[in-house]
């Protein structure tokens, strides 16, 4: 279990702790557990809407990752919320060249609220036109947007650079996801 922290700057939050538990079942496969811990009736959630791709997620309450093939520059970028809406972008290196990553579903995909916020979701990396994430070691970034009910966002990352809250940056690919045992 993976504990994410707030950034320095954060003044208060109804957050007490974000955990994520992170999986590679499969070559291509990425599975995520977030739990959120605290007073999650304060955090204002996406309101249910139509499951599927949408864009700036990250302004509100928001799930992310972001996977880089051990040491290369080009990543990943994958946002997730509780009402079903995610997103996905390529970049072929630190925030550039941004494009949407050709990511369909079916992903499995659930959010959960009582007594903690959780999002579940299991990923087929594997489905993109262009992998760039093939068997080796995954770098991965781990991080949650959080909005409070007046408004507030809190940022918690698995790592934080000096300075403002940035998850892109490559000293926020603190974990290292190896390839799944064969079978």
């Amino acid at each position: 279990m993976l504990v994410l922290t707030p950034h320095p700057t954060t003044r208060s939050t109804p957050v007490e702790r974000i955990e994520v538990e992170v999986g590679r079942p499969f070559e291509g496969t990425l599975k995520l557990s977030y739990t959120v811990s605290g007073d999650v009736a304060a955090i204002r959630l996406p309101p249910e809407c139509k499951p599927g791709r949408a864009d700036e997620l990250w302004r509100h309450t928001c799930f992310e990752a972001f996977v880089r093939n051990g040491d290369a520059e080009g990543y990943v970028e994958l946002n997730l919320t509780t009402s079903m809406q995610w997103a996905a972008y390529r970049f072929s290196g630190y925030r550039a060249d941004m494009t949407p990553a050709n990511i369909e579903p079916p992903w499995v995909m659930e959010g959960l609220l009582a007594p903690e916020l959780e999002l579940r979701v299991e990923i087929d990396l594997g489905r993109m036109a262009r992998p760039d994430l093939p068997a080796d070691d995954w770098r991965l970034g781990l991080a949650v947007v959080i909005e409070d009910i007046d408004g507030g966002l809190s940022y918690w990352a698995l790592a934080h650079p000096p300075g403002k809250p940035d998850f892109h940056h490559p000293d926020s690919f603190a974990f290292t996801l190896p390839p799944p045992e064969p079978a």
